[in-house]
């Protein structure tokens, strides 16, 4: 069994489920919930709001992922589990992978978000592509 569990959580449903399924499969596990600030998204905050929304993004983003990790707390409270959160700026796959693997993580759970065709080709897939680069194994809910 894993002693250290990184769930990829980003308040979606199937974030949620993959925390869940994190925190029933491995209970002496320390699990901590990883969510990625990724700048990309400041692009199209400023395609929707205009300039002066470019340089609230990152606060805005800051805030985003404290109310994300208060989910986190929140959805594993009944569970006797010992959970970390944290936050990362990058590309979500990448944040993913260096922070297993500079941290001593033994296991990764995460949601798959079931994209396919060309959503797929052009968006890519962070499930996809942790379970392609992490040396550990990768679990991911669906």
């Amino acid at each position: 069994m894993p002693d250290n569990v990184l769930v990829a959580f980003d308040g979606s449903p199937l974030s949620e489920r993959a925390l869940t399924y994190a925190v029933e499969s491995f209970p002496n596990a320390t699990v901590t919930a990883i969510c990625v600030i990724n700048p990309i998204d400041s692009v199209f905050d400023v395609e929707a709001g205009g300039l002066p929304v470019a340089e609230d993004w990152y606060d805005n983003a800051r805030e985003r992922a404290t109310a994300v990790q208060t989910a986190a707390t929140d959805l594993t409270a009944d569970h006797e589990v010992d959970l970390e959160t944290v936050t990362e700026v990058g590309k979500p796959a990448r944040e993913i992978v260096e922070y297993a693997a500079e941290h001593g993580i033994d296991q990764i759970v995460m949601g798959s978000h079931g994209r396919s065709g060309i959503d797929r080709a052009i968006l890519g897939s962070v499930a996809e592509t942790v379970t392609r680069r992490a040396r550990i194994p990768v679990t991911i809910v669906r």
